[in-house]
């Protein structure tokens, strides 16, 4: 990539972005949800990506008639993506790009992941130290496609939030970029998008 060093501020996704985590999301998916009775598609699955847990519970429930408690349910999940995390990988490309930039840019993790898990994930990867900001689902109101937690992310960081650019990998997110009003990167296949 080119040199970011005129950004602001960089904010990365985790789940996707950061670790290739989504095979291992849906395994505790499809694992979790099966008790409860719930089915969950691998189609719906990656169309919910970015969103937080428990809605995701309350909206496959509500699809289907089923009667769970998504607290409940979103425990027993986090904690079937947890036992998983020893098996996790990088995006090696774009934690390389963190650890250019570290000390060189301001860099946050903006995520609608649950705060222990991605601190799980980072400290994985043993990234903490990159990071001087990091934003999950507990922070905000409003996720994904909703700005939120990157205009959350900018605030952190002390910067703009015309001056970041968002490393995403889901369609949700990267409309949450766009509405954010920051330039983005799709990191399925690196493609730049221009904020506006």
């Amino acid at each position: 990539m080119d040199d970011l060093s005129r950004y602001g501020g960089l904010i990365f996704d985790c789940d996707g972005t950061l670790t290739d985590s989504m095979p291992l999301h849906f395994e505790a998916w499809r694992e979790t949800m099966s008790r409860f009775g719930i089915e969950f598609t691998e189609q719906q699955f990656y169309s919910m990506a970015g969103m937080p847990t428990n809605k995701i519970i309350r909206v496959l429930a509500e699809e289907q008639s089923v009667d769970v408690d998504p607290e409940v349910a979103g425990v027993e999940k986090e904690l079937a993506f947890r036992r998983r995390i020893p098996r996790l990988t990088p995006l090696q490309r774009v934690c390389d790009i963190a650890h250019a930039h570290y000390n060189v840019v301001p860099m946050a993790v903006a995520s609608g992941g649950d705060r222990e898990g991605v601190w799980a994930q980072i400290k994985h990867l043993q990234m903490e130290s990159l990071f001087a900001a990091v934003v999950t689902a507990e922070d905000t109101e409003k996720h994904k496609p909703e700005p939120d937690v990157f205009l959350k992310a900018s605030e952190r960081l002390e910067v703009a939030p015309a001056t970041c650019l968002v490393f995403e990998d889901s369609p949700l997110g990267l409309d949450a970029a766009a509405r954010a009003g920051m330039d983005c990167v799709d990191v399925r296949d690196f493609t730049f998008y221009k904020a506006g």
